[in-house]
C-alpha cells in the first residue's frame, strides 16, 4: 500500500505500471485563446486545432438597443439621466465648437485618439457629446483607460455605466475588432491630465504605442482628435506629493477649486471655450495584425499621429484670440 504500484516481473502477469503524470508547467495558460502558431490547446497531452476567430464572432450576440445595460456595463439610462447636465456643459458652459465629426465612421470599429488634459479631464465627455449631438449617425463611444479608481465606492460603478472599459488587449480586440464599436483612448494617460498649467498643449510621449498595436490587431482606422480648452477649464498649478501618497490618488493637484472646495471642485470647471477638431482617419488596411509585433513600425505610426495632433493644436492656438471666447 505504501510502496507504490507493483513492479512487473517477467511472466508473472503483474499489473502494468501507471503512466507517469505530465510535468506541470506553471506558466502554461490553458484558458488562453489558441493560435495557429501554438497548434491549439494542449490538454491532458492532447493537442486540439485552433478554431477560426471569424467563426467565433457569430457567437457574440448582436447589440440590443432595448437593453438598458450592455455587456460592457454601459447604461443608456444613465446617459439619459446625465444628458441635461452634459448638454449644459457642451452648449452653454464650454460652448463647444467641433470640426470634422463626419470623419468618425458611421459603422465598423474605429479607434479615436486625442490629447488629454485637466485635473478632472472634461475632454472625453465633450467628445462623446459631439458625436451624440452632431454626428449624422450617433453611436455609443467607449473609453479605454486605466481603472485606477476601482477602489473608490460609487466612482467605479459610474464610470462603467458611462462607457469606461479597462484597457486590456482582449477587451480592445472584442470591442473594436469583433463588435465593430467606437473606442476613445488618450495615449498620454495620467502624464497628460497631470500636466501643470505652464506645460499646457505640449503633448507628452504616447507611451510605447500600445494604441497602435490595438488598432493593427483589430484592423480598424485611427481617428486623431485635437482638443483645445480643457487645459484652462481645470488647470493644475502644483502637485502635493505627500498628500498624493497618503490619499492613493495618481496625483493631488492644486488649482482654483481643489483642495479647498473638496469634492465640490469636480463641478467647478472654468468656462473656457472648447474647440474639437476631428482629423481624417488613418487607414491601416495595408498592414496585417502580425505587424503589431514590429516595434519600429508601431513607434513610427505612434509618432506620426502624435505629430499630427500637435500640429493641429498649434494651429488652433494660433487662431485663438481669447481663452474664454475662442
Amino acid at each position: 500500500m505504501l510502496g507504490g504500484p507493483p513492479v512487473a516481473e517477467a511472466g508473472a502477469g503483474a499489473e502494468e505500471p501507471r503512466p507517469r503524470a505530465a510535468t506541470y508547467d506553471p506558466r502554461a495558460d490553458v484558458l488562453a485563446f489558441p493560435t495557429p502558431s501554438t497548434g491549439g490547446h494542449a490538454i491532458a497531452g492532447r493537442s486540439t486545432p485552433a478554431p477560426d476567430r471569424r467563426a467565433l464572432r457569430e457567437l457574440i450576440p448582436a447589440p440590443d438597443t432595448g437593453r438598458e445595460l450592455d455587456d460592457w456595463g454601459r447604461s443608456e439610462r444613465t446617459f439619459e439621466l446625465l444628458e441635461p447636465l452634459l448638454n449644459f456643459y457642451y452648449r452653454y458652459w464650454f460652448r463647444v465648437e467641433q470640426e470634422g465629426v463626419e470623419n468618425v465612421p458611421s459603422e465598423g470599429g474605429a479607434l479615436l485618439v486625442a490629447n488629454h488634459s485637466g485635473a478632472l479631464p472634461p475632454d472625453a465627455p465633450m467628445i462623446m457629446q459631439a458625436i451624440r449631438n452632431e454626428h449624422r449617425e450617433p453611436r455609443p463611444l467607449y473609453m479605454l483607460g486605466e481603472h485606477w479608481f476601482k477602489g473608490y465606492p460609487g466612482v467605479s460603478m459610474l464610470t462603467n455605466k458611462i462607457g469606461l472599459v479597462p484597457a486590456h488587449p482582449a477587451n480592445a480586440q472584442r470591442l473594436l475588432g469583433d463588435e465593430g464599436r467606437l473606442a476613445l483612448v488618450f495615449p498620454e494617460g495620467a502624464k497628460g491630465s497631470g500636466k501643470l498649467y505652464w506645460q499646457r498643449y505640449r503633448l507628452r510621449r504616447f507611451g510605447r504605442g500600445g494604441f497602435v498595436k490595438t488598432a493593427l490587431r483589430a484592423q480598424v482606422p485611427i481617428v486623431p482628435i485635437a482638443v483645445v480648452g480643457a487645459e484652462e477649464a481645470m488647470p493644475i498649478f502644483a502637485h502635493l506629493r505627500l498628500l498624493q501618497k497618503l490619499s492613493g490618488l495618481i496625483y493631488f493637484p492644486v488649482n482654483h477649486a481643489f483642495p479647498h472646495f473638496g469634492l465640490a471642485a469636480a463641478a467647478m470647471y472654468l468656462p473656457a471655450k472648447f474647440k474639437l477638431r476631428f482629423l481624417e482617419p488613418i487607414s491601416l488596411d495595408r498592414y496585417s495584425p502580425e505587424d503589431a509585433d514590429d516595434l519600429e513600425l508601431v513607434q513610427s505610426l505612434s509618432e506620426t499621429i502624435r505629430s499630427r495632433i500637435q500640429r493641429e493644436l498649434d494651429r488652433l492656438l494660433a487662431a485663438r484670440t481669447s481663452v474664454w471666447f475662442g
